[in-house]
C-alpha cells in the first residue's frame, strides 16, 4: 500500500537542528506525530539529553522541540509500506528538506538512524549539499543499543 506522510515537520525560524527519520511507523501514522510509539525511545532519549520531564501530549512535544531549536521531520513523503518495517519501504518519494533549510539557521542535520541516512544520501544530499549525521535508532528494534549507549551516541546533537 502507498502512503502519504501524514505529519507536518517541526520547525520555526529558531530551529538549528534538524533530526531526519524515515517514514513514520505505524503508530505515529496513528496517533498523527513522531515517534508515537511507547516502547519507541526517542522522547525517553531527548527528555534525558535536555534533563527535562518526558513531554506526553503532542502539543508539549512539538513545545519541547521548538524550544530547543530542533526541527523535526522524516525524509520520505510517501512510499509503500508495510507496517513500520523501514525494510520494505518500497517507490519512496522524499520530503522537500529545503522546506525547512530555507526557513532557519539549521547548523546541523542528523538522521534517527541507517534507513533515514541512506534516503537522505539518495535524494536530499544532492539538493542541499549537505551532510547529514547518522546516529543510531531509538526504535525498540535496535536492540544492540540500549537508552545510555544511545545518550552517549545522541549527546553530539549538544555540541
Amino acid at each position: 500500500m502507498h502512503l502519504t506522510h501524514p505529519i507536518e515537520p517541526v520547525y520555526d525560524q529558531n530551529s538549528r537542528i534538524l533530526i531526519l527519520g524515515s517514514f513514520p511507523s505505524a503508530k505515529s501514522r496513528e496517533i498523527g506525530f513522531f515517534y508515537g510509539h511507547p516502547q519507541n525511545r526517542f522522547w525517553k532519549l531527548l527528555s534525558a539529553l535536555y534533563e527535562e520531564e518526558l513531554p506526553q501530549t503532542v502539543e508539549e512535544k512539538k513545545a519541547f522541540l521548538l524550544r530547543h531549536g530542533i526541527a523535526l521531520w522524516d525524509v520520505i513523503g510517501s512510499c509503500g509500506i508495510e507496517g513500520s518495517s523501514d525494510a520494505s519501504i518500497k517507490n519512496a518519494v522524499p520530503n522537500d528538506i529545503r522546506l525547512i533549510l530555507d526557513a532557519a539557521d539549521i547548523r546541523a542535520i542528523y538522521t534517527a538512524g541507517k534507513t533515514a541516512k541512506k534516503y537522505y544520501d539518495k535524494y536530499a544530499l544532492p539538493k542541499t549539499q549537505r551532510k547529514a549525521i547518522c546516529l543510531p535508532s531509538t526504535s525498540p528494534a535496535n536492540a544492540a543499543y540500549d537508552l545510555e549507549r544511545l545518550l552517549a551516541e545522541w549527546r553530539r546533537i549538544l555540541e
